[in-house]
């Protein structure tokens, strides 16, 4: 077990953001399909990030479930990219891997928000600490 302590979750996802667009500005060096994806790889990893940033910024617990839901289907997006480029070795495995990883981590996390945020009403208050708890600094 690390003994780091765990990174805010909107720092991991903007580090995510950062790692995947130098990824995609050396991966869009080549021209054809492969800069075709680097460039959907950009997107959906970039939105990770801008999509926490705006659900951190919602107006009520439906807002901040819609913005994490969104949040889950970039990240799963991104994941998807880097699975191609892994199986088609547009990359070094060496240099994807940690991205597909950290996605793999994101979808994880996100799932279980996600999960947590549209589970019954009946239990708002411990779904709202669960929430928050999820989406704390804990991550």
């Amino acid at each position: 077990m690390s003994n780091t302590p765990p990174q805010p979750l909107g720092e991991r996802t903007f580090l995510f953001a950062c790692d995947i667009v130098r990824f995609c500005r050396r991966l869009s060096a080549e021209p054809g399909v492969v800069r075709q994806i680097a460039w959907q790889l950009a997107d959906a990893g970039t939105s990770v990030a801008a999509n926490y940033e705006e659900a951190k910024g919602s107006y009520s617990r439906r807002e901040f479930a819609a913005k994490n839901a969104i949040v889950l289907k970039e990240a799963r997006e991104s994941r998807l990219w880097l699975h191609i480029i892994l199986a088609c070795k547009l990359a070094s495995e060496s240099e994807t891997r940690p991205l597909y990883e950290e996605a793999n981590q994101l979808v994880g996390i996100f799932t279980a928000g996600v999960r947590t945020l549209r589970g019954p009403q009946t239990c708002t208050k411990a779904v709202v600490f669960v929430a928050a708890w999820l989406f704390s600094s804990l991550y």
